[in-house]
């Protein structure tokens, strides 16, 4: 399996529900801004609307980091619409909830399953350049938490501005990074 970290994000033209419309995302929307991917099974089910819930509330302090989050699942833009008009959780979504019933962003993010037409819990990452920073898949029955990926857009964000440090596990704003040399060889 080949990673896809620090790789070009591909170019796409997919349909979105965002704010009571639907209006077209393609790879020019992210020029200049983070942004994350937030791949999920299908609309209407049980652990999608806990994390894209948690997305919702979370989606401020993001957009305050400058990120767009993207919520990508393989129904159409009229299934987001009715979800969204059915659920008072994805009521809270403010974010862009894109449609990818061809399946060509879950197949270039890797997290397509063929046999079932949906995608994995993909979360991933892509700087201004359009390069993907982070990129995490999961088996379908297991939930994400926003805080802890807002954790890592911070370190990835400062990683960006800050390219002779690294963060150490745990890592939040004003903590201690770490300078990679051979002074610290054995020494952590």
């Amino acid at each position: 399996m080949q990673t896809i970290i620090n790789t070009k994000m591909v170019d796409f033209k997919v349909e979105a529900y965002h704010k009571d419309a639907f209006k077209t995302v393609t790879n020019a929307d992210l020029k200049g801004k983070w942004s994350i991917f937030f791949f999920y099974p299908a609309d209407f089910t049980f652990v999608c609307p806990t994390e894209l819930g948690d997305m919702a509330d979370k989606y401020p302090e993001f957009q305050k980091m400058g990120v767009e989050v993207y919520s990508v699942s393989t129904d159409t833009h009229f299934s987001h619409k009715a979800w969204h008009d059915a659920s008072e959780t994805i009521k809270k979504i403010t974010y862009p909830m894109l449609a990818d019933p061809t399946g060509h962003l879950s197949r270039a993010f890797g997290v397509h399953i063929e046999e079932a037409g949906l995608a994995y819990r993909g979360t991933f990452v892509v700087n201004p350049e359009g390069i993907i920073k982070i990129a995490e898949v999961q088996d379908n029955g297991i939930g994400r938490n926003a805080d802890e990926l807002f954790r890592k857009v911070q370190a990835a964000q400062f990683i960006a501005a800050n390219p002779d440090e690294v963060c150490p596990a745990k890592w939040k704003p004003g903590a201690s990074t770490l300078k990679p040399g051979l002074n610290l060889v054995g020494k952590i």
